[in-house]
This record gives C-alpha cells, sequence and structure tokens, in this order.
C-alpha cells in the first residue's frame, strides 16, 4: 500500500511553503530557520517541552471517509420535537449559492461598509422581514440563538424600564416559555443578582412590582391566544413587555407589536436553515422606536456615500457592546451574519404568499393531528394553536415516544403523562398517519381538521407584511441566483483578497473542511434527539474536545458556547462558581489590562464582576506596578484577571509567569483570552504557563469562516478544579438547586453544525501540521513587519524585534503632519483590491494588520507594495504637492461612476485614482459605493429596506 502523504493538505494550507519564498522572507528578518524565529520570538519561560501528540495527519480523503463514518452513526428521523426547533427546506438555489458559496461564507464583518454593500443589503433584507413579521420597526441584524437573546431582552428591560416603582421589581418569565429559555435566563439572573419569577401568566400577574414579563406566543405547550390584555395590564403596572415569538407562526397571527409589546425575539431557524443539531442558527430581537439605542449587537442602516447615493452601512457602532467595555450593558460582539443572510433569502426566494402558504400547512397538519387524537379520546391541551400539539396521556408518555421512534419520528416527552408533537414544513399526512399511530389511534388516512381546532378570530393576523418590492421580485430561480450574484460581486471577500485584519485571523476555510456541514446525517440532526441517534454526533464532538484540550494544555473543553463572547461569560462564569463553592462569594473583582479586547470588560459585566482597569506599559506589557497596586487594594476581593497571549499589541510578553503568579498568590484566577492561540498552537499551552481557563475562537484559530460576522464557536478551556462549573445542559439546568454549571447557550452543544470544520481542520494537518501554520504565521508576520518599518512604524515588539502573529502600524505622526488618517489609509486600499487592516484597535490612529499563515508570498508582496505606494501618495500631500482634501486617499474609494464620469474635477488623473499601482488588470475591483457619512446614518435612522425611489438617482 502506497503511504497518504501526512503533509500534504499542510502544504495547501501554509501559503509559503516552497522553499524559495520561506528563505526570501527569513533573509528579510535576518534568520535562517522558522524552527530560529520561533525560538527567539516565544520567550523560554512558556515554551512547550514535547511536540503536540495528535496523531498523524489525515489525507482529505481519508478526512472525508472518517466524517463518513461517523455521519453514518447518526440516526436522522422525522423530527416532531419542536420546542423552538424545527425541520425546514434550505432552497437549493440558497444552500448552494450562500452557504456553500465562499463569496459568502469568507466574508469578515461589514465593518469597512463600502466594500460590504451585498452583505449589507441581504442583512437589511432579514431586518426588514423580522420588522414587519413582529410588527415592530426596528430589528437588528441577529443574535446567537432564541434563549440568549431573550436574556438580552430581559437585560434591555431592566435597563430601559423609568417607571420608578417598577425599575427594580422581578422579571416575570411566562411558564410556557421553551425549558431552555427559562434555564439561560435563569442563568444570566444569577450571574447579576436579580430576581425572576416562573408563572403561568394565563392566571394572571403576580403581585408586587414587576420590571418586565416574557410570554411566549406559540407557547411552548402550542398555546395560541391574544395577550394585549395580559400585556396591557403589566404596562399598567410600569412593567416592560417581550414576546418570544415564532416568524412562521407570525404569517398567520397576530403580531407582537399590534398587541402592544416593547420587544419581540426568538429563532430564524426555521426559515430554511438546518437543525444542524442546535446550531448556528440566527435569532432576532425587534423593539419599538426609542429603544434603537438600547439594542444588543448589531443593526444595518441606511446612509449616503460621498456621491449622495444610497448606502448601508452598521449603525449606531459606538454602542456596540466590545467598544463600550466597562460599561457594556452586553457583551454581545457579533451576530450570526450567514445564517441571518439565508433566513433573510429565505423570505425573499418564498415572499408573503409562498410564506403563508407553508404556514398554513403546517398548521393544517397539526389541525389533522388534533382532530384525530380528540376523536379517539385522547386529551388534548389548546383548541388554538399553530403548529404544536401538546397531548395527556397519563403513564404512558415514554411509550408512546418509543412507539413513535420505532417508526422513525422523534416527539417531545413533556413529563411521564404528557407528550408533545410539532409540525414543520417537512410534514406531510403520512406523519399523522404514524404518529396518531403510536397514541394508538389506527388511520387510514389523515382526516378533515375539525373546526373546532383552529386559531380564533381574535388571534388570526390581518395586517400586511413583506410589502417591499424585494419580497416579491425573484421569484423564479434564475432571478435569484442572479439577485445572489450581484449582491456577493458588491463584496470584497477573502475569496477575492487576502484581509490582513489584525486580531480576527482571516485565514483559507479549505472547501474539504467546509464539505459535511451540509450532510443530511449531520445537519438534520435535532438538537433533542436521543443519544442512541447521536452517536457520530458525540464522538465528533469528545474527539475534538479532547484534540483541543491538548493543544491548549487544559484538563477539560466544553464547545457549548456559540461564540467568542459567550466562550468568555462561559469562563468567568465558571470563576464565579469555583470561588462560591470554597465560600468566597465576595472575589468579584476581574482585572483587566487597558489593552485587552472590549469583550473581555462586557463579559466580566455580564458575569457580575467588577471591572479595575491595569495600565499599561510604554513597551505594551501590563505595567507591573500598577498591576501590583490593583492587586493589593483588592486583595480579598479579586475574582481573576484576564489576560489576552500574545497580548492585544501583537507581541509575546516575556512576562506573562510573573503576572500568573502575583493573581495566584492573591487568590485569584488566570484567564487567558485564546483568540491569538493562532500565535501558540504547537509552541505554548496556556494550560500549562499559568492559564486556569480559557476561550478559544474556532473561527479564527480552527478555521470556521467568519460569514460576514458569525457563525462563531467559542470553546472553553479549563483546568480540573474548575470542570465542574462549566456550562451545563439548558434542556434540564434548574436555577432551584446550587448547580453552578450555568448553561450559556440553549442547546448542549451550542453551535454544532459547523464543528466538522474545525474536526476536519485538526484532523488534516496534525500536530505538526498545526505547529507548521503556527511558526508561517510567526513567518509572514515579521516579513511584514519588517518591510514596511521604515514606511510606517511598527508601535510594538518582543524579543529581537519581533512580533507574534500581527503587527501593528503607527499612523499617529503621519497623521499630525499631513492630516491623513488610518482611516484614510484603510479606504484607499480598497482601490488597491484590499480589504483594510484593523483600523484603530487597539491603539487609535493606527492599522493592525495579521496576513496568516495561508497567504502565499505574491499575495502577501502586493498588500506590501499597496501599503508603500500609500506611503508615497501620503508624501505627495506632506510636500504640499496635493492638499489631503483633494488627494486620492482623502476621496478613496473610487468608484468606477466616479472615474467615468464627465465632469471629472479633481487634481489627479482617473487612472491613478482607479488602477494605482499594479491594479490595472481586468479583474479590477470597484467599490459599488464611495465613502460612507456614518454620521448622516446615525442621525437619520433607517434600519429596514427603503423604497426603491431611493435609489433611482
Amino acid at each position: 500500500m502506497i503511504p497518504s502523504t501526512p503533509t500534504a493538505f499542510a502544504d495547501r494550507h501554509i501559503g509559503a511553503r516552497r522553499g524559495e519564498h520561506v528563505k526570501h522572507m527569513l533573509n528579510a528578518i535576518d534568520l535562517d530557520s522558522v524552527e530560529a524565529l520561533a525560538a527567539i520570538a516565544v520567550p523560554d519561560t512558556i515554551k512547550q517541552d514535547r511536540p503536540l501528540e495528535l496523531g498523524p495527519a489525515l489525507s482529505e480523503s481519508d478526512a472525508l471517509a472518517a466524517l463518513r463514518a461517523l455521519a453514518a452513526k447518526n440516526t436522522p428521523r422525522v423530527q416532531m420535537i419542536g420546542q423552538g426547533y424545527y425541520d425546514t427546506v434550505t432552497p437549493p438555489v440558497i444552500r448552494r449559492n450562500v452557504v456553500e458559496n465562499p463569496a459568502w461564507y469568507t466574508a469578515y464583518t461589514p465593518y469597512q461598509p463600502e466594500i460590504s454593500q451585498g452583505r449589507l443589503e441581504a442583512l437589511l433584507n432579514f431586518q426588514t422581514a423580522v420588522a414587519d413579521l413582529t410588527g415592530l420597526p426596528i430589528a437588528n441584524a441577529s443574535l446567537l440563538d432564541e434563549a440568549t437573546a431573550v436574556a438580552e431582552a430581559v437585560l434591555l428591560m431592566r435597563r430601559a424600564n423609568r417607571d420608578k416603582a417598577a425599575k427594580d421589581g422581578v422579571t416575570v418569565l411566562d411558564a410556557d416559555l421553551f425549558p431552555q429559555t427559562i434555564a439561560v435566563v435563569t442563568g444570566r439572573a444569577k450571574a447579576l443578582g436579580f430576581e425572576t419569577v416562573v408563572a403561568d401568566l394565563s392566571a394572571g400577574l403576580p403581585e408586587g412590582p414587576i420590571n418586565g414579563i416574557v410570554l411566549q406566543q406559540p407557547g411552548a405547550s402550542g398555546r395560541v391566544e391574544v395577550a394585549a390584555e395580559l400585556i396591557a395590564a403589566a404596562k399598567a403596572r410600569g412593567a416592560m413587555v417581550t414576546v418570544a415569538t415564532d416568524l412562521l407562526a407570525l404569517t398567520l397571527i397576530t403580531s407582537p407589536g399590534e398587541q402592544g409589546a416593547d420587544i419581540a425575539v426568538g429563532s430564524a431557524q426555521r426559515f430554511g436553515v438546518p437543525l444542524f443539531y442546535g446550531g448556528p442558527h440566527a435569532a432576532f430581537i425587534a423593539v419599538h422606536r426609542g429603544l434603537e439605542r438600547q439594542l444588543p449587537g448589531r443593526l444595518v442602516g441606511v446612509s449616503k456615500d460621498d456621491a449622495g447615493a444610497p448606502a448601508y452601512r452598521l449603525a449606531l457602532q459606538t454602542r456596540e457592546q466590545h467598544i463600550r467595555r466597562e460599561k457594556a450593558t452586553s457583551n454581545i460582539c457579533t451576530a450570526q451574519a450567514l445564517l441571518a443572510i439565508v433566513a433573510g433569502m429565505y423570505a425573499v426566494h418564498h415572499g408573503p404568499e409562498g410564506l403563508r402558504a407553508i404556514a398554513d400547512r403546517v398548521h393544517g397538519h397539526a389541525r389533522e393531528l388534533a382532530t384525530a387524537l380528540d376523536a379517539a379520546g385522547v386529551p388534548v391541551a389548546h383548541r388554538s394553536f399553530f403548529d404544536t400539539v401538546t397531548a395527556s396521556v397519563p403513564g404512558r408518555a415514554d411509550d408512546v415516544v418509543a412507539a413513535a421512534e420505532r417508526d422513525g419520528v422523534n416527539l417531545r416527552r413533556i413529563d411521564a403523562d404528557t407528550v408533545g408533537i410539532s409540525c414543520d414544513e417537512l410534514t406531510i399526512a403520512h406523519h399523522v398517519v404514524v404518529v396518531a399511530r403510536a397514541f394508538g389511534v389506527e388511520l387510514d388516512a389523515a382526516p378533515e381538521p375539525a373546526a373546532s381546532f383552529a386559531l380564533t378570530p381574535e388571534t388570526r393576523r390581518s395586517s400586511d407584511y413583506l410589502t417591499h418590492p424585494v419580497f416579491h421580485s425573484y421569484r423564479s430561480e434564475t432571478q435569484l441566483m442572479r439577485y445572489l450574484r450581484r449582491l456577493a460581486d458588491r463584496d470584497l471577500a477573502l475569496d477575492r483578497t487576502m484581509i490582513p485584519l489584525g486580531s480576527c485571523t482571516m485565514k483559507l476555510n479549505a472547501t474539504v473542511e467546509m464539505e459535511a456541514i451540509t450532510w443530511p446525517e449531520f445537519a438534520g440532526i435535532h438538537p433533542f434527539a436521543p443519544d442512541s441517534q447521536t452517536t457520530g454526533w458525540r464522538e465528533l464532538i469528545a474527539d475534538l474536545e479532547s484534540d483541543l484540550a491538548t493543544i491548549t494544555g487544559y484538563d477539560r473543553v466544553s464547545i457549548q458556547p456559540n461564540a467568542g463572547s459567550q466562550g468568555e461569560l462561559a469562563g468567568l462564569l465558571a470563576i464565579r462558581g469555583y470561588h462560591a463553592s470554597r465560600g468566597d462569594d465576595q472575589r468579584t473583582v476581574c482585572l483587566i489590562p487597558a489593552s485587552a479586547h472590549g469583550t473581555n470588560a462586557a463579559s466580566a459585566v455580564l458575569a457580575g464582576m467588577r471591572v479595575v482597569v491595569v495600565a499599561t506599559a510604554g513597551n505594551g506589557e501590563i505595567e507591573h506596578d500598577d498591576l501590583a497596586a490593583k492587586i493589593e487594594a483588592n486583595r480579598d476581593t479579586l475574582a481573576a484577571i484576564m489576560i489576552t497571549y500574545p497580548s492585544t499589541h501583537g507581541v509575546y510578553d516575556a512576562d506573562v509567569r510573573e503576572v500568573c503568579e502575583a493573581v495566584h498568590a492573591a487568590g485569584g484566577q488566570v484567564y487567558i483570552d485564546g483568540a491569538n492561540m493562532n500565535a501558540l498552537v504547537g509552541l505554548a499551552q496556556p494550560g500549562a504557563f499559568g492559564g486556569d481557563v480559557s476561550h478559544l475562537n474556532l473561527h479564527k484559530t480552527f478555521c470556521i469562516p467568519h460569514g460576514g460576522g458569525g457563525p462563531g464557536v467559542g470553546p472553553v478551556a479549563v483546568r480540573e478544579h474548575l470542570a465542574p462549573f462549566l456550562p451545563g445542559d439548558a434542556a434540564t439546568w434548574t436555577a432551584d438547586t446550587e448547580r453552578s454549571d450555568i448553561p450559556v447557550s440553549a442547546s448542549r452543544y451550542g453551535s454544532a453544525g459547523v464543528l466538522p470544520i474545525s474536526w476536519a481542520y485538526v484532523k488534516l494537518m496534525g500536530g505538526e501540521g498545526l505547529t507548521q501554520a503556527t511558526t508561517s504565521a510567526l513567518l509572514a508576520a515579521n516579513y511584514v513587519a519588517r518591510r514596511l518599518d521604515p514606511h510606517f512604524p511598527v508601535l510594538y515588539t518582543g524579543e529581537a524585534g519581533l512580533v507574534a502573529h500581527e503587527c501593528i502600524l503607527d499612523l499617529r505622526e503621519l497623521t499630525a503632519r499631513t492630516g491623513v488618517t488610518a482611516e484614510d489609509v484603510a479606504k484607499r486600499l480598497i482601490d488597491f483590491g484590499f480589504h483594510a487592516p484593523t483600523l484603530s484597535f487597539p491603539v487609535a490612529g493606527t492599522l493592525m494588520v495579521e496576513p496568516t499563515e495561508s497567504e502565499d508570498l505574491g499575495e502577501i508582496d502586493r498588500f506590501i507594495d499597496a501599503m508603500i505606494a500609500i506611503r508615497a501618495e501620503i508624501e505627495n500631500v506632506a510636500d504640499g504637492t496635493l492638499t489631503v482634501d483633494d488627494s486620492p486617499l482623502r476621496r478613496a474609494p473610487h468608484t468606477a461612476a466616479a472615474v467615468i464620469s464627465s465632469d471629472w474635477d479633481r487634481p489627479y488623473s482617473r487612472e491613478e485614482a482607479a488602477f494605482p499601482g499594479a491594479t490595472h488588470t481586468q479583474d479590477k475591483y470597484f467599490a459599488p459605493v464611495g465613502r460612507i457619512d456614518g454620521a448622516g446614518g446615525d442621525r437619520n435612522l433607517i434600519c429596514e429596506c427603503p423604497p426603491l425611489s431611493a435609489f433611482e438617482n
């Protein structure tokens, strides 16, 4: 047998693998090997003492065969469990042209809106659909899952309620909420120290001050009833009202906004997004006017560019939680953008008539089932419902569920006496017959629905929705395919160009890694399916968790957190649980360096901690005198320190062990933010050099694509003493016990659906390949830093003038001398065909560059040449050849419309504007809009699809 080549995949993943290219880059930094680079850059005090023991790398065919074997251990069933998760059809045109299209899944968060107009329009479609269906005018661009969206709504109510008597009152949760939602909300309340009450709101409001109430409509039991009177009663007592709801149901039932709700939340999963064993799914939140500046997450708005043309951008960015740091009211800094785009395009594809037809069919099958059971003497809980029937079978629930499973259908066991059945887009009449048989009811065919089982006239929706032309214009596949292509062409994603974003690791997301996620044996599994049906999923997850533990040097890993921010929260909740278990409840102070990622402080706030900021020294390290003073001042209350390693400044701080030891000596725990783990894999392990807990970003180091701002996965890794405090299963967790395993996501394994990507990456690379990826990333970053330093000084360096995986270019002196800003450089790079580096983070007036290991020497040199050419343009401003306002830097990006305009009056040529440097090629990228007026868009906030007339000029 001819053995497979263990480095074959690594050769394709790592861009600069050819010997002469590596030698050229090494010569530029005066070193003779990548091993010598790592030996100098990484401090001796933290170096790993043995290679990663992950087994040999698999070939692509072997990895896919292993994934096929795991998938075969899962048992797809007709999923009628419901509980917020429903089978759906992803239209093939959307699956192929969005989910499986790198033009969409490799895009970055649209912080540079001029090159993000396609995905911003797609997200605006999503926002518009949500706003229309919920009857509330402002919707954001998605949240992480339904349970955490409800938690965000509860926090919004607690900070937005201005009624003095109600502000500090309890939050009342309807007993008919999904159990996982109640668990996540009560877990957050436990951490933040406010009171929640679970009550049957069909019996009225409880006594006492109430800050807010949360209703589910339709309820977990299936119940649908008008809540307008209850909502009015709550508001009369000063409470705010959130309704957790279902977008498909809202095509038939009265919207939350029409009933008087302040906030609506839910999941858009059943709008074409597969079950994915629990996620990733796009949640939503919509509010009435006046609450838009309180919204968590991202908000797409409409503004204008410098020519007056309409243009999209992220609105109100300064209220984003990672920017607000310790003043944050949420730690959400991401979204489920790719999944929101799928859900929005599902609405575009079907339009209001198509969505209503699907809803009518779902509702009709549920009515058939209720009719059959009722006729046979099986009591059903409600006469008015949408898709879910709750049946009473005293003492027989287990038998009914088992009988249905034998016939290939999964039902929901509510308790020993009660079974829930939820119909969905894939339900057919035959399934009604099969389910009835499980209850002991024999049918020849599904019965005609009884008139007594129907939505009441009071609950039926009469208002219009999805009236914008976008939901009526793309009915044929040809039209929709071209629309998706047109939007993708407006964007600049990784499929076109290097995205040199520091701290975000925009590396290759290989096709072979992506291939398995849409296989039905993975994508079609319900998160609450019996363990006997999910053996393959759980083996894959356990294997990935084990590999991540080996890589990081920790003892245990949980992949439940469905974003890096949620991984931070989970780690901090584990620390709080640990201190509480030792009787140290007073330990609530979290030390955070001034240079840290903004979500660190936000997550600490959400974990109920008090943030104390530690100063940063001039060399970028933690200022030791200030650290010692802060430790001493908080010695008895110190819970933890959060540090990012390598630091946010792109340097391996040599003092990290010293910092860890000082905090441990004071009784605190050390949280090492693993966002920059791609500079450590195979070289150093945070669990071995002082960390007690870290989160990782699988969407950075381990190749899950950013998707325009999500999906993400943020596993949390801990040493053994923190393992009992890892996130628990929200489906079974209750707050009325002493359990400290607070869940942070709705499903046990979070966004499991994208885990095959990281599993495949680790297996394809093996320990040796992963280590080579790290050293290659270090080589690329140091090559960029050394070549650009004469033109844009590198702000921070470590040993021998080296950086880690990224470098910060300092433009502040140039700005002071010429007026040219870092933003000007970012926009001018668009004309060269590049996405900008990270702008003004972590230091204002700088650009942070991360080339990653996946870029080859030609692409890296193309970026360097562009930056040097821009430096020459800055010099033209410095010597007075051009004023900054009339320079191509300030007027960038240059659109095709501007370049071909008959009234060109700029003091530089059209060719210089559009084809700077060596960009005079037939595949030139033109930004679809010029520089966007951000402030104007915030002053005149428009967050839904504008009328087409806005685009006519």
